[in-house]
């Protein structure tokens, strides 16, 4: 296959870069580039700017708003997006439940829900783990029983979700919840949507190692949910939670984020010194910096593989799997690999640094700020959305029929 891009690809890589230079505010990029942490305020504020543009929702048709971008053309986006230092799209709307709805949604739940979604009126977070249910995603307790009485047809829910990434800000939220216990574990899941600010729900923060509120516990003590609220057919949400961990999955491998910071990693290498030279010119560093660079430009040769075969028809299988092993592996190798290159400095953690408006001490150079924050926050990657280990068997079914 050939993996250059066509001149019309390219001539669109161009309009790409022209937008993000003229419309990425270097506010937004300049805590992105330094590991600053975002606000809501600086996620809405990028949230409508693409979706000013029309370029928010890049996976969507365009009868739901989308820009009718071919695979690559998204490739290239989001590529470009991760090299500009253009804060993350909140994924959970855009990226994970509008596949969803498109998919599995009636017209109603389409036409009241994906507006919301592209115009920012709704937040959502993602209800899939529990205490006891994170890569065996199938084990969720959560229970909705189905009920009628004069305000119509309802679900009332019990339950604990656990690691809800940017639930406090989160209005509504997708959940798996399990509407029949005689089924078989994948046969009794449902698919809810559920309004966080139904009486009953209760958001618990989680501060992580890096000091950070990212992700929270969310309680569920009788939340009447609308039967509308169900997305596809009663028990049979499993087909849902594995189309959205595809989308998933594959983005996690976040490809651009790696070439972004494998760029940065080489410019502090340039700069770092070691016994009097450039820590890229010590032979043990420059080994582990080439070995991570071989290892991206072979993830990358896999991604545009896996984006050809989504544009010829196909739907991604192990791939996506593949792609969130090696991804992830890599993003953590090159953040380990930044902290390492800053040597003394890289050990200091001071939380405030991260904030806007801190003018107190730093240790050693402005770009040691963020380093162990992003080498302790990326230890996650290769446990969320479906730990490795269990890629690693979904890999070995499929692949190699063991």
């Amino acid at each position: 296959m050939d993996l250059n891009f066509t001149p019309e690809e390219e001539a669109f890589r161009s309009e790409v870069r022209a937008f993000l230079a003229a419309k990425l505010p270097a506010r937004l990029s300049d805590k992105v580039a330094s590991g600053k942490h975002l606000s809501k305020a600086d996620m809405q504020e990028w949230h409508a700017i693409l979706n000013a543009r029309g370029w928010l929702a890049n996976h969507w048709p365009e009868q739901w708003g989308g820009p009718g971008w071919t695979a690559i053309e998204k490739f290239i986006f989001e590529n470009e997006c991760a090299l500009a230092h253009a804060p993350r799209i909140v994924p959970f709307g855009v990226n994970m439940l509008g596949p969803v709805l498109i998919k599995y949604g009636n017209e109603a739940q389409k036409r009241h829900w994906l507006p919301r979604i592209l115009d920012g009126s709704d937040w959502w977070c993602q209800g899939y783990s529990e205490p006891g249910a994170g890569s065996d995603l199938a084990a969720v307790k959560t229970s909705a029983v189905r009920g009628t009485d004069a305000q119509g047809d309802h679900y009332i829910v019990n339950g604990q979700k656990t690691w809800t990434t940017l639930g406090q800000h989160a209005n509504m939220i997708f959940c798996l919840v399990r509407t029949n216990r005689e089924a078989k574990k994948q046969e009794g899941i449902s698919f809810l949507l559920i309004d966080m600010t139904t009486p009953g729900v209760e958001v618990r923060p989680i501060i992580t190692l890096d000091g950070e509120h990212e992700v929270n516990e969310v309680f569920f003590s009788d939340v009447r949910v609308p039967a509308e609220n169900l997305v596809g057919e009663e028990d049979k949400g499993w087909t849902c939670a594995k189309y959205l961990l595809t989308y998933e999955r594959t983005n996690i491998a976040g490809v651009g984020f790696s070439v972004a910071a494998l760029e940065q990693l080489k410019g502090i290498a340039a700069k770092q010194t070691k016994n009097g030279k450039p820590l890229n010119e010590d032979p043990a560093f420059a080994a582990r910096l080439a070995r991570v660079e071989i290892d991206l430009e072979n993830m990358l040769t896999t991604n545009l593989r896996v984006i050809a075969a989504v544009a010829g028809g196909g739907v991604p299988g192990a791939e996506s799997s593949m792609l969130k092993i090696r991804g992830t592996e890599i993003r953590q190798e090159i953040s380990s690999l930044a902290r390492r290159a800053m040597g003394v400095y890289g050990r200091p953690f001071v939380a405030e640094a991260l904030q806007d408006g801190y003018e107190g001490e730093t240790f050693g150079p402005a770009y040691a700020s963020a380093a162990a924050a992003r080498y302790f926050n990326n230890r996650k990657l290769s446990i969320f959305g479906g730990s490795n280990e269990i890629q690693k068997n979904i890999i070995s079914k499929m692949i190699l029929g063991l």
